[in-house]
């Protein structure tokens, strides 16, 4: 199982769900169902964005948890 950390990360760099829509250039929306683990996966483009904007690389934003 994969284990996001997004909302762990925002949290950590004191970001609400708007702060790092604007900072991504991303929807609200599309933070905020990232934020409250509500999606099934990911585009690429938009992990590109969000790791730019939490200044972080895709392996701080999930972490693999085995089954």
């Amino acid at each position: 199982m994969i284990k996001n950390n997004i909302s762990t990360m925002m949290g950590y760099r004191k970001l609400q769900i708007a702060d790092v829509a604007k900072i991504a250039h991303l929807k609200y929306t599309t933070v905020a169902n990232l934020y409250y683990d509500r999606t099934k996966g990911i585009d690429f483009e938009t992990l590109n964005k969000l790791c730019f904007a939490l200044e972080c690389t895709p392996n701080d934003l999930f972490r693999y948890i085995p089954d």
